[in-house]
């Protein structure tokens, strides 16, 4: 089968960075899917990944950890799919990515597509959607209930890929207001098109700008992009036994800014479930299966922002370039061989 890989960490413009290569079909083990992969898309994982893990005794790394596609086998002790059910997944950190014409998955973080998307569509949403979830129910522990509440939401880097499917579950499943950043006139258009209540921008001081809203304090902070820059303010700006939830890497930040505030700090990995193999990666199976239900009733939406063209390595160097260069609007997909 075609599949994209690398064999050296090299920058995302290097011809060699990602490479069009033929190696064997996969084969499903027990509890596997073996997909027909029809659409990916690229997330800032699958960019720290290329630059950094090192493929092992020379053999090409895949990477790739969003795809949509159709199940073509399945394994002798599967039970939610059979062969022809389209599906939408996020893969597992630990187990070869899905930038491949073919693609073994556990059913257990597995999906039904939605029926109202096409493929392209259903691949910009797996590992954001799963992400936002478990950082705002999860982690966050807001409570799925749209009745109107005095609590405050702000999700800093909101019109990325996690921050574009975060601000519609927040508006839409809970009563909480949603105060997004964005630093760019289309960003921040996009969005407020989301269903954030407010926008501010978050290359200028958050606190003061929260104040002008008549905000002093929020009760929860999603940290999603360059928490190293933000944090300061955002245990400024976090409520007494607020909650503050993040996604990134950051450089060193001082926790103890929150003891004052007994506010709380989480970290959101939607990989720790199938990198542990934690009792209940069914999981995101159930939540992959609420989302497809909530895309088709026209409660969320596709966060698909740039399509590249077919699943090729030159298509895939400049979808990661685009991520590095931090100007992403919702999701990049690929699509096709």
């Amino acid at each position: 089968m075609k599949a994209i890989a690398y064999y050296k960490n090299l920058p995302a413009d290097h011809a060699d960075a990602l490479q069009d290569i033929t190696v064997a079909d996969p084969v499903p083990g027990d509890y596997d899917l073996l997909v027909d992969v029809h659409a990916i898309s690229v997330n800032p994982v699958d960019v720290k990944i290329r630059a950094n893990r090192a493929p092992k005794d020379g053999k090409p790394e895949i990477i790739g950890w969003d795809a949509a596609g159709v199940v073509r086998a399945v394994g002798a002790k599967t039970r939610l799919f059979q062969p022809g059910d389209r599906v939408w997944y996020a893969g597992a950190l630990h187990r070869p990515g899905a930038n491949s014409e073919q693609h073994v998955v556990d059913e257990r973080i597995v999906g039904h597509m939605p029926k109202s998307l096409d493929f392209a569509q259903a691949a910009a949403l797996p590992l954001t959607t799963i992400t936002a979830w478990e950082l705002l129910f999860d982690r966050l522990r807001v409570l799925d209930n749209a009745a109107p509440s005095q609590r405050t939401l702000l999700v800093i880097g909101a019109a990325g890929g996690v921050g574009s499917i975060l601000v519609q579950l927040a508006r839409q499943l809970t009563g909480l207001t949603v105060i997004g950043t964005a630093s760019r006139p289309e960003t921040q258009a996009w969005v407020r098109e989301l269903g954030a209540h407010h926008v501010i921008d978050h290359s200028q001081p958050l606190t003061s700008q929260l104040q002008s809203l008549g905000l002093p304090h929020v009760d929860y902070i999603a940290g999603l992009t360059h928490t190293d820059q933000h944090f300061a303010q955002m245990a400024e700006a976090i409520a007494p036994q607020g909650k503050i939830a993040l996604i990134d890497d950051p450089a060193a930040i001082d926790v103890r800014l929150l003891k004052g505030k007994s506010a709380s700090l989480h970290w959101e990995f939607m990989f720790a479930r199938s990198l542990h193999n934690t009792p209940d990666q069914i999981a995101q199976h159930e939540l992959l299966e609420q989302a497809a239900r909530l895309i088709d009733n026209g409660t969320l939406r596709t966060t698909l922002g740039e399509h590249y063209g077919t699943i090729n390595a030159a298509n895939l160097r400049r979808a990661h370039a685009f991520i590095e260069s931090g100007k992403a609007q919702g999701k990049v997909v690929l699509e096709g061989f």
